[in-house]
C-alpha cells in the first residue's frame, strides 16, 4: 500500500473547517470514560500535552473544564488557530509530532486519533518522544488499529492514511520507553470502536 502518511499534514490543513464541523456533529462524547481513567492517573490541575489536538474539542475542552492546563500541538495552523479562539486560556502551537522537542515534561500525554496517522516506522520513533515529554508516573493515552497493517479512510473526499503496529509490539515499544500498560481495549464498543491504549511512565525514568 502506498504510504499516504506524508500527506496527512496538508490534508488536515486543507479540510480543517470540514473536519471541525463533522466533529461537532458527532453524537455523544465517547471519549469521556477513557479521559476520566486518564485523569485518575494524574494530579488534579496538572499539565497535559495533547498531540494532534485539532480544534481542542471535545478532549482539551473537557480537560480544561476539570482544571488541567493543556498544551495543544497540531501540524495544521488552521486547527491551532481554532483551538486558540475556542480556548484562549489554554496553549497551542503548530508542530510536527515526529520532531517534537518542547524541553518540558507533562503529567499526561494524549495522542488520540492522531498518532495512528503515522507510518509504522514513525510510530516506533514516537515512543522516545513520548518518554522525553512525560514526568515519572505520567500517563500516556493513544488510539491505534486493532492489528498490524495499514488502512485508508477519507477526509473531504481525499484518502486518509492510518497505520497500526500489533498489540505485542505496542507493549514492547511502551516498555522500552519506560511505560507500563494500565489497560488496552481493542475496538472498544463503548468508545466508537476505537482501540485504546492507556499507559503510565515508570516511577524512575530510564
Amino acid at each position: 500500500m502506498s504510504t499516504g502518511a506524508e500527506h496527512i499534514v496538508n490534508l488536515y490543513e486543507r479540510h480543517a473547517s470540514r473536519w471541525a464541523q463533522a466533529r461537532s456533529l458527532e453524537k455523544g462524547f465517547y471519549e469521556r470514560g477513557w479521559l476520566d481513567r486518564f485523569r485518575a492517573l494524574i494530579p488534579p490541575a496538572s499539565a497535559v500535552l495533547d498531540i494532534g489536538c485539532g480544534t481542542g474539542e471535545p478532549m482539551a475542552r473537557y480537560l480544561g473544564e476539570h482544571g488541567h492546563a493543556v498544551m495543544g500541538i497540531d501540524s495544521s495552523p488552521t486547527m491551532v488557530a481554532m483551538f486558540q479562539a475556542k480556548m484562549p486560556g489554554q496553549q497551542a502551537q503548530v508542530a510536527d509530532m515526529r520532531t517534537l522537542s518542547l524541553a518540558r515534561r507533562f503529567h499526561g500525554i494524549l495522542a488520540w486519533d492522531s498518532f495512528f496517522h503515522l507510518s509504522h516506522q514513525d510510530q516506533r520513533q514516537m515512543f522516545a518522544i513520548f518518554g522525553a515529554h512525560a514526568v515519572p508516573q505520567g500517563a500516556l493515552m493513544f488510539t491505534s488499529g486493532p492489528d498490524y497493517g495499514e488502512a485508508i479512510g477519507q477526509l473531504g473526499g481525499e484518502p486518509l492514511y492510518h497505520a497500526s503496529l500489533d498489540a505485542a509490539e505496542y507493549r514492547q515499544q511502551l516498555s522500552d520507553a519506560g511505560f507500563t500498560v494500565v489497560d488496552t481495549v481493542a475496538e472498544d464498543p463503548a468508545c466508537g470502536g476505537r482501540t485504546v491504549w492507556l499507559a503510565q511512565r515508570c516511577q524512575v525514568t530510564r
